[in-house]
């Protein structure tokens, strides 16, 4: 499965979904969730603005739909992998103002900001 980490250096987590990847999956794979958007696939300064390497705890992932654990951090709709508790940070404006444009409503990760 690509959406787990291949080891545990330079991990980031996606700022839209808490997805927890290295820097290198991310560029070559895009967030198995957000990259419909968030365009970061084969674009290492997208993947940068996109994700952070400041993020708290980790969560498994196997059964999403099924999971309370995904449904209280509001990734049950997304797909397996491991996801951060909370991430620190926020997408950049122009990035949460084409996701409004297409219809798509913008929480942040962050903790400290709910």
């Amino acid at each position: 499965m690509d959406a787990i980490p291949k080891d545990l250096r330079q991990l980031r987590a996606c700022l839209s979904c808490s997805l927890i990847k290295n820097v290198d999956q991310f560029e070559n794979d895009g967030c198995e969730n957000c990259d419909e958007f968030l365009h970061m696939k084969n674009d290492r300064d997208k993947v940068y603005v996109c994700t952070s390497n400041n993020f708290d705890g980790m969560i498994a992932v196997m059964s999403p739909e099924d999971s309370w654990v995904a449904k209280w951090q509001r990734i049950s709709r997304f797909s397996k992998g491991i996801y951060a508790i909370s991430v620190a940070g926020k997408l950049p404006a122009i990035v949460i103002r084409d996701m409004k444009s297409r219809g798509i409503t913008y929480k942040s990760r962050d903790n400290s900001s709910r």
